[in-house]
């Protein structure tokens, strides 16, 4: 009877669960759908030593019970080859499985990689252009560029279903995580540093993106719409953001980066064409330097010590990384404008011969490459870097 009651009692729960979308197990990108894959293996190889091992254990207390006068009792006993051979060759082949399956998903599923199907048994078109997108975190929103379309979005994103997606990710203060669990894994977002993600959608419908790491007071709202979307109604999407009332410009962007709590979706129907080379380079404000530029005349020697007078005092309230005392940055005196194209931005092919041990070679792509112009400067004896 007690039995009864305990299982009666776990029922509520069991109807409460299957009501839960499990969206990390069912997922509609390809990519997501290889790493559920890849989880479930995983899990399922694990469990083939936990079980048996659960299930010896309560095996053995029963069976050699103190009262239980049936069982064998030999206090003499001390090996057995047999048994020594299960005990270690069984975790041992399954840590040569896991291993196997870790190392194929490590590179098959780089997030630097480009995609090298859309779907089992469906491989990507050889005149596939990827989608680019530009994301910024912010305190506390998500700011989308599309830059091949000229349009960008706060807290939605929008993509075209079986069309490969490239985002490059950066951050706008602090450390944030981008995570679409319909699309792909989840990934850092970092001020100053861009790191990227490859991912398609392979079915329509309206899910949800968020933050998958803690950023302040704001953090629990940090949520957008993700849109997977036809062909046409992409385009009709990107015409409804060309209808914007405001365009995103630097000034723009200054009051947009300070801290606001569930922000409303917003279209800019302009975005200047520097803006997100200037917010990975921390020089959106005027006058003050870019990283490329610093670490351009760092590497030819520095300013020296009057390098430690080129700096101004930092005239408004928005947040920043900020070492030290004193709220300042430096001034910007010679600079490299970063020019981001799209000209002959096809998918590169994707080796698919069979892995070996030798690994696979390092990702490659030429996509969404960063052109850097030569500054009329002293400094500029060679093309900077925007890296």
């Amino acid at each position: 009877m007690k039995n009864l009651l305990r299982v009666l009692a776990v029922l509520p729960l069991c109807a409460v669960l299957s009501a839960c979308d499990m969206v990390v197990l069912n997922p509609t990108g390809d990519v997501a759908a290889q790493q559920r894959d890849l989880l479930v293996w995983s899990t399922f190889l694990m469990l083939l030593i936990i079980v048996p091992v659960m299930a010896l254990t309560v095996l053995f207390a029963w069976r050699y019970r103190h009262n239980n006068r049936e069982a064998r009792y030999e206090p003499d006993w001390h090996h057995s080859m047999r048994l020594e051979l299960v005990i270690w060759s069984a975790p041992l082949l399954i840590i040569i499985c896991l291993g196997a399956l870790t190392w194929l998903g490590t590179h098959l599923l780089d997030p630097y990689r480009p995609l090298d199907r859309l779907a089992p048994g469906k491989e990507v078109p050889q005149d596939t252009q990827a989608l680019q997108v530009n994301v910024v975190a912010l305190d506390w929103k998500w700011l989308f560029i599309y830059p091949q379309y000229g349009v960008a979005t706060v807290n939605e994103l929008a993509v075209p279903v079986n069309q490969p997606v490239t985002f490059r990710i950066t951050a706008s203060s602090v450390m944030n995580s981008l995570y679409i669990p319909e699309m792909a894994g989840m990934i850092y977002a970092m001020p100053g540093m861009e790191t990227r993600l490859n991912g398609v959608l392979n079915k329509a419908g309206v899910s949800e993106g968020f933050s998958a790491n803690y950023s302040g007071a704001g953090f629990s709202g940090m949520r957008f719409k993700v849109r997977g979307v036809n062909d046409a109604e992409f385009q009709r999407w990107i015409a409804t953001a060309r209808m914007g009332e405001q365009s995103l410009t630097r000034d723009l962007y200054l009051q947009l980066a300070k801290p606001s709590e569930r922000e409303p979706v917003r279209y800019f129907s302009t975005v200047d064409s520097q803006l997100y080379s200037a917010i990975l380079g921390m020089c959106v404000e005027p006058g003050k330097m870019c990283m490329h530029d610093m670490m351009a005349i760092d590497d030819r020697g520095g300013l020296g010590m009057g390098g430690i007078y080129n700096v101004a005092k930092i005239d408004d309230d928005r947040p920043r990384a900020v070492f030290g005392s004193d709220a300042s940055h430096v001034i910007g005196m010679c600079t490299a404008p970063v020019v981001q194209t799209f000209e002959d931005d096809l998918l590169p092919q994707v080796d698919r011969s069979p892995l070996r041990g030798a690994g696979l070679p390092r990702p490659v792509s030429n996509m969404s490459r960063s052109l850097v112009a030569d500054a009329a400067s002293p400094f500029a004896t060679r093309p900077l870097s925007s890296q």
